[in-house]
């Protein structure tokens, strides 16, 4: 069973936690991992490119030269794709580039991603965040304090509006509550800050 430091917002040790074997010491399904993000990335694709082919560009309706006797090779009108203010071949049209994925594929993703955080010592355990104002510079010297130099996600129980807001202002740190966490998000960070709250609720969904 995992065990993990508890600290505070001064990066003080207040305790320690236990984690789930189930949710957060699986070995890492990479393939599953791979799979979940390229889905992600799909799916917030807009697909909303678009080109006009020949059929739907203005004009061409006449037949440039006649068909025989000018030596030139034959056309049919000035808007074939080989010919300036053309339409283009294969145009791209609008479409949706989401799929889903199984839901134990989804859920065993979920876990790969926690475990390989706990895996390469980049997970952290707050016993809370107490911030009663919009106060950027009190989320930056809690990062300080907990040591996390680099990209971060700070994983809440639920959403607070004042801790959100708050790390916005941060560059290449970012907030989630349980209930939207996603692969990608928790792969793309290099140390993962999970509330105590949080983790109690990450276990209960996902063991």
């Amino acid at each position: 069973m995992p065990k993990l430091a508890m600290l505070n917002m001064e990066g003080d040790q207040v305790g320690e936690i236990d984690l789930s074997d189930s949710v957060f010491g699986i070995k890492p399904n990479k393939f599953v991992l791979h799979e979940l993000v390229v889905n992600y990335l799909a799916n917030k694709r807009q697909g909303t490119q678009s080109a006009k082919t020949r059929a739907e560009v203005a004009g061409g309706g006449r037949k440039p030269w006649r068909q025989k006797g000018t030596g030139r090779a034959r056309q049919g009108s000035t808007r074939a794709p080989q010919w300036r203010h053309g339409g283009v071949v294969f145009a791209p049209k609008p479409r949706n580039y989401g799929y889903t994925v199984n839901k134990k594929a989804r859920r065993l993703a979920m876990k790969s991603a926690f475990s390989s955080k706990v895996l390469d010592n980049n997970m952290i355990i707050l016993d809370k965040i107490d911030v009663n104002e919009y106060s950027t510079r009190k989320i930056v010297n809690m990062l300080k304090n907990i040591n996390v130099e680099k990209k971060a996600l700070i994983v809440l129980p639920e959403y607070n509006d004042k801790i959100v807001k708050s790390v916005n202002n941060i560059p290449e740190v970012k907030t989630s509550s349980v209930n939207i966490l996603n692969v990608y998000d928790l792969l793309n960070a290099e140390k993962l800050v999970v509330v105590r709250d949080a983790v109690n609720i990450i276990e209960e969904v996902y063991a």
